[in-house]
């Protein structure tokens, strides 16, 4: 078995070149001076007014509104849509809005035809476990009753990025097991997902590669903190909480995405591996050397991680619905 091909292998030293420049930028973007507050809540504060600094500019398309009283940043094509996405952004919990991924979803609706809902759920710690994934929840209600007569399509896409690929992998299970609605969703795709908030060995430290990474021990320990409060690391296993714990049949086709410097590696490496034999279908895509935010590091691995994933859309939206 081998988790990346020999072309992407002779990409490696390019990769760990453009990551080693580009994580020294980041870190300086984001302007993060001295010691973060003890306080949760004053830490929190502290990383998103820092974190917000280094936002991109919002795509001219991107309309604000609300979805079943939740806000969201919305993309629509410019003819009938083939899809809606359902998306969720990163940032560790307590970090992060919709606008982050705008250049993204503007692309994914004018390249794939999709309308694109990214969800603007609610942050720890203000807000712990379940607000977010509740938030969701209400969105997809929403779009499963509404869906064909607002946009002229029924299809639905799920997916994120880090916080935000757990959300989706959270927001379907609950379709799956509340709604009983998983046939209704035609893909996810979960990109370097926390899927285990009892904390796998990467999570603690124990990663594949040793390069630079955004993430760190500390850092998870922060994010669960914050979003998982007053509950030890085997009450955080729960299958409630943890997708990669739960039962997995009856899913959608995956595109899964990860970096081996990523501190989430093992997250999704077990997600996946348990997606595939509770019967779904899933594409993994492991990016050696890279870390987590991999896209943000523009190299061949980028690029060859960005084809396989406008492939494996492309090929979904081909497909009839499920």
């Amino acid at each position: 078995m081998r988790l990346w091909t020999d072309d992407i292998d002779g990409m490696r030293p390019e990769a760990r070149q453009v990551v080693a420049a580009g994580m020294e930028l980041i870190t300086a973007s984001l302007g993060m001076a001295g010691d973060p507050p003890e306080d949760l809540h004053e830490r929190a504060r502290f990383a998103r007014a820092a974190f917000a600094g280094a936002f991109p500019a919002p795509e001219a398309d991107g309309v604000d509104t609300e979805i079943a009283g939740v806000p969201c940043r919305m993309f629509r094509p410019e003819g009938q849509a083939r899809a809606v996405y359902l998306h969720f952004h990163g940032g560790a919990m307590y970090l992060g809005a919709p606008v982050m991924n705008d250049a993204a979803n503007a692309a994914l609706a004018r390249t794939h035809g999709l309308v694109v809902a990214s969800v603007d759920y609610r942050l720890a710690p203000e807000h712990p476990y379940p607000a977010g994934p509740d938030d969701g929840l209400a969105v997809a209600v929403w779009l499963l009753e509404h869906a064909g007569e607002e946009f002229g399509t029924e299809r639905l896409l799920v997916g994120g990025e880090s916080a935000g690929g757990y959300m989706a992998a959270a927001v379907l299970l609950r379709m799956r097991d509340e709604l009983g609605a998983a046939d209704r969703v035609d893909g996810a795709n979960l990109v370097y997902g926390v899927f285990d908030w009892g904390q796998s060995p990467s999570q603690r430290g124990m990663r594949a590669s040793d390069g630079p990474d955004m993430l760190s021990p500390e850092a998870n320990q922060t994010m669960g903190d914050c979003y998982l409060p007053g509950l030890t690391l085997d009450e955080r296993r729960d299958p409630s909480i943890s997708p990669v714990s739960a039962p997995l049949h009856a899913l959608p086709p995956a595109f899964f995405s990860v970096g081996t410097a990523d501190h989430l590696l093992d997250d999704t490496l077990l997600m996946a591996m348990r997606w595939i034999a509770a019967g779904n279908e899933a594409e993994l895509f492991v990016a050696p050397d890279m870390p987590h935010g991999f896209q943000a590091f523009p190299c061949g691995i980028t690029t060859a991680w960005a084809q396989a994933f406008d492939a494996w859309l492309t090929d979904i939206l081909d497909r009839p619905p499920r």
